[in-house]
């Protein structure tokens, strides 16, 4: 189906990125969409099930060990939501197993967790981890996934096969790899234009296709730039507050167009970064006309919380997820336990034990 158009906006996100091994993806699934969120849900709650029908030691401690990979804010928040869920959630649903001692491990590549904030704040999510009780482990260099286990090996220096070892596990999350989405490529391939190594396309300054400035791509799916006066041009990080900044200024620029004006250059603002780690935790990387502010701990959950609940559309909306927000802070409960295709086992039915 074609449909004509005088302007376009091209918005499609990104997608997982496996690093050339898209033979993970099956056991080791990403969160991009709500699908995504709702199948690691069934996993997750299919893994204790399990768990509590396992007779055999070892594999039940297989089913309760859970491996998030990525020590960004996507990985750092699993991680602490998994060791939540496992020690004030779950308690005392189960007769034969204690959901306290499932096993977290947070795995990640880099020298330090959330590379992108500073190194201080990073220590501080790590500190915050492992009060929850999740294993963090940097430098650790995920090599192979299956249905039962995970691969590792340090990530720098001369490493023997000896280096190498497996973690037992049937519960992974993907937290790792971001790429763009696919529809990049097909429009760059349409109107000859360039991509970058993971998928984005390189657009004008005012977020246009080169020759095409009736197309406009912003988002995940755009390698743009910022140009602030008297600054060189920097890459704009793929965070959503660039996102919607990006939206703005695409929109703006097609108004100046059809008013007969220039389009302007993107300038992106850094307002700094957020990452929830658990109750009552959080690292906060805030940009200020006074400066740069940099916390944690209680004080950084409740900016997080407020600045989630301020963003929201609707005041009803705002309203209902406090009250939500604030039933689960108190009674220590989530509430949102449906799994769905509860025949599909929690692995690929290949590795199902007969």
């Amino acid at each position: 189906m074609a449909l004509p158009y005088d302007h376009l906006i091209v918005a499609a996100g990104a997608t997982h990125s496996y690093f050339g091994h898209d033979e993970w993806q099956p056991y080791a699934p990403g969160l991009k969409t709500l699908d995504d969120a709702f199948e690691i849900r069934r996993r997750i709650l299919l893994a204790f099930e399990a768990a509590e029908k396992e007779p055999d030691a070892a594999r039940r401690d297989s089913w309760l060990t859970f491996v998030v990979i990525g020590g960004g804010p996507t990985g750092v928040e699993m991680a602490g939501t998994l060791a939540e869920i496992a020690c004030f959630t779950l308690p005392g649903e189960f007769r034969r197993i204690d959901p306290s001692h499932a096993r977290i491990i947070l795995l990640e590549g880099g020298p330090r967790l959330l590379q992108a904030m500073p190194e201080e704040l990073g220590r501080r999510a790590r500190d915050q981890l492992e009060e929850l009780g999740v294993e963090v482990c940097l430098g650790a260099m995920v090599t192979a996934i299956g249905a039962d286990r995970v691969q590792v090996k340090p990530s720098s220096g001369t490493v023997s096969p000896a280096d190498s070892h497996a973690i037992a596990s049937r519960c992974v999350i993907w937290a790792a790899g971001v790429a763009a989405s696919p529809l990049g490529a097909q429009l760059a391939r349409a109107v000859a234009a360039t991509v970058d190594r993971a998928g984005r396309v390189v657009v004008e300054p005012d977020l246009t296709l080169p020759g095409h400035p009736e197309i406009n791509v912003i988002g995940d799916l755009a390698a743009a730039r910022s140009f602030a006066p008297g600054q060189k041009p920097k890459p704009v990080p793929g965070v959503s507050p660039a996102a919607k900044q990006m939206g703005r200024a695409a929109a703006a620029n097609i108004l100046a167009r059809l008013g007969g004006r220039a389009p302007r250059a993107f300038r992106y603002r850094d307002y700094g970064n957020l990452a929830t780690i658990g109750r009552n935790a959080a690292v906060v990387d805030l940009m200020s006309p006074l400066g740069r502010f940099k916390f944690s701990g209680y004080p950084a959950w409740l900016f997080w919380l407020f600045a989630h609940i301020y963003f929201l559309i609707g005041f009803r909306n705002r309203i209902v997820v406090l009250i939500d927000w604030a039933s689960a802070y108190w009674s220590r409960q989530r509430y949102a336990r449906i799994i769905a295709d509860i025949d599909t086992p929690a692995e690929p039915a290949s590795a199902v034990r007969p």
